[in-house]
């Protein structure tokens, strides 16, 4: 990847269900390789959030509506990878079960990495405030760190991971102005510092500093501060991870970029071929057609990419290559 990444051209993404969601600058894409091992995509337009609401240019106001919506786009993707890695039809989720599984989604995350930590620091440490903070942090890192190690360890999750890599080696690729063929992809590591995996590490790290110094007045005081900082926190969070991914060849921005960088060993797995061959489906059908012809012009997109691509521009003509 160059040193300084166009904020305008940059792409992200996620593993979903046997395939990656691909986050364009107009569009989003998700690419599954379906049982009969062929790949299937979906394209939907999608301008980025900076230029649908003005909202979303203000500095850390536009890191919490970034994730609301990278976590709507998250929820729609998985459920569509599902039916088509498993063949089955069903309904996609709606807008309401949507947001009805987000607010599940983060009751129990309040629950998990709040409440609990807050909880069992309270009883450790009575009247102290010193040591309740010091508690709470290490405790809410703990745990942390403990549920992904925990889920890893599924076959099923550790495919997924290995998605997850899939998705950032292709992404290095791209935006490293290299072909996207399945042996350039190869030469980058699976970890990257625009991963949402980093920036959830840079929400508890930042969660340890400020809580630290808030004290605990009371179950309410604390409840209030934990559920309304989070947002806050995630604000300024969204702002260092985007500094760090946009300008990777400082000390400041490697310092920043590196717990996540680390946690991404856990929730990253080296991808086979055919998974690399997926993320980069769903690159090429998320771009759009300048930047496409121009990623073409560097050789080496494989044909099934081009297949799926073709699905959704042009289904009833020949390869578009």
């Amino acid at each position: 990847m160059s040193e300084h990444i166009d904020p305008a051209k940059t792409v992200g993404g996620q593993a979903v269900i046997e395939g990656v969601m691909m986050r364009a600058p107009t569009a989003w894409s998700v690419a599954v390789r379906q049982p009969d091992d062929r790949i299937v995509a979906r394209r939907d337009d999608l301008p980025r959030l900076s230029n649908r609401s003005r909202l979303a240019r203000v500095p850390f106001v536009r890191g919490i509506l970034v994730l609301v919506e990278s976590l709507s786009l998250g929820f729609r993707a998985l459920s569509w990878s599902a039916q088509q890695a498993t063949g089955e039809e069903e309904e996609p989720l709606s807008g309401w079960e949507i947001g009805w599984t987000m607010a599940l989604a983060f009751a129990i995350f309040a629950g998990l990495f709040i409440l609990l930590p807050a909880g069992a620091a309270n009883l450790v440490s009575g009247e102290n405030d010193l040591l309740f903070g010091v508690v709470e942090g290490l405790l809410r890192l703990v745990i942390f760190i403990g549920y992904i190690w925990a889920i890893g360890r599924s076959k099923e999750i550790a495919r997924v991971f290995e998605f997850h890599g899939a998705e950032h080696m292709s992404i290095w690729a791209y935006e490293a102005g290299r072909p996207l063929s399945i042996d350039a992809v190869r030469e980058y590591p699976p970890e990257h510092p625009r991963c949402g995996t980093s920036f959830l590490m840079i929400v508890v790290l930042g969660s340890i500093v400020v809580f630290s110094f808030l004290g605990q007045h009371g179950w309410l005081f604390l409840v209030l501060t934990r559920l309304l900082g989070i947002p806050v926190i995630a604000g300024a969070s969204y702002e260092l991870l985007r500094f760090s991914g946009l300008r990777g060849d400082g000390a400041l921005a490697r310092a920043l970029a590196a717990p996540g960088l680390w946690l991404q060993k856990l929730t990253t797995g080296t991808p086979a071929d055919d998974q690399i061959e997926v993320a980069i489906s769903s690159l090429i059908v998320a771009l759009d057609e300048e930047t496409f012809d121009e990623v073409m012009g560097r050789g080496g997109v494989p044909v099934a990419a081009l297949e799926a691509r073709r699905q959704i521009f042009d289904p009833l003509a020949g390869d578009e290559a």
